[in-house]
């Protein structure tokens, strides 16, 4: 475990089956995890976690195979890597705030741990068991990933996910993160393990703790679309559309974010 100056921990994390995962803490108060999205690492969360950690205990990390994690050998999951980061930290339960990968992860957790998490905050999220619609440029995306191809990946998330652009805020961070994590996520991608027993959009109903679902109005449309479904079917949840940002929201409104975040969370 290694603090700097802002009273801020780094530390390697034990991973279920081998390799560790990089977390962060720092901040006091309630507990709360901040779970990125794929071919992101923990950066995507820079301009957010300095309001938070004014009142919550703050913990993000680089999901397996990511950032500063170390890539998987064998099939692993991600929903045990999210229980593994929590019991490092003794944390009973938590608040998760997840992004598109991370808040499709966050679901399934609730899910199959409900008892853990004291409040949800769904940020452009997935959400599995979800039909995505065979769109050209999620054909492509998808084309991309099956070849294996990191270079043509990391083109298509600039220009389907990051639709805003790097002269817009967050915009240099963006690309450094998906040139940075471009062939790791191909690695991780395939050794991750989400089988049809994950199907989280047949349970929304089931969740009961206090949801709040954000999304950007300019992020891709299908990303509405599931924060209208979980808005209606997840019981309670409250959702909330955020003006000039793409997928790439803690980056791109952070402020705004942070605003929405600290009203919902526990």
């Amino acid at each position: 475990m290694r603090a700097d100056s802002r009273g801020t921990e780094t530390v390697r994390v034990p991973a279920p089956g081998g390799g560790e995962l990089w977390a962060e803490r720092g901040g006091a108060g309630s507990p709360v995890v901040l779970l990125h999205g794929a071919g992101m690492d923990s950066r995507l969360w820079d301009a957010v976690v300095p309001e938070l950690a004014r009142r919550h205990d703050v913990i993000r990390y680089d999901a397996r195979g990511l950032g500063r994690s170390t890539p998987p050998g064998e099939p692993f999951s991600d929903v045990d890597d999210l229980r593994a980061v929590l019991d490092h930290f003794g944390l009973r339960r938590a608040a998760l705030v997840g992004l598109s990968m991370g808040g499709e992860t966050s679901l399934d957790f609730v899910l199959a741990h409900p008892e853990r998490v004291s409040a949800l905050a769904l940020v452009g999220a997935s959400v599995s068991g979800h039909d995505w619609p065979q769109t050209p440029e999620l054909s492509a995306y998808s084309a991309a990933r099956r070849a294996g191809d990191a270079a043509a990946l990391a083109e298509l998330e600039l220009t389907v996910w990051a639709a805003m652009g790097r002269t817009a805020p967050g915009g240099e961070l963006i690309g450094a993160m998906v040139a940075a994590n471009a062939e790791q996520r191909l690695v991780s991608e395939r050794h991750c393990v989400v089988g049809p027993h994950r199907a989280a959009a047949a349970h929304l109903g089931e969740i009961t703790a206090p949801t709040l679902v954000v999304h950007g109005d300019r992020d891709h449309p299908e990303i509405a679309v599931i924060a209208e479904r979980l808005v209606t079917d997840i019981p309670g949840a409250r959702g909330r559309a955020v003006p000039d940002a793409d997928h790439y929201l803690p980056l791109r409104t952070p402020a705004r974010l942070a605003e929405l975040l600290l009203t919902h969370l526990p």
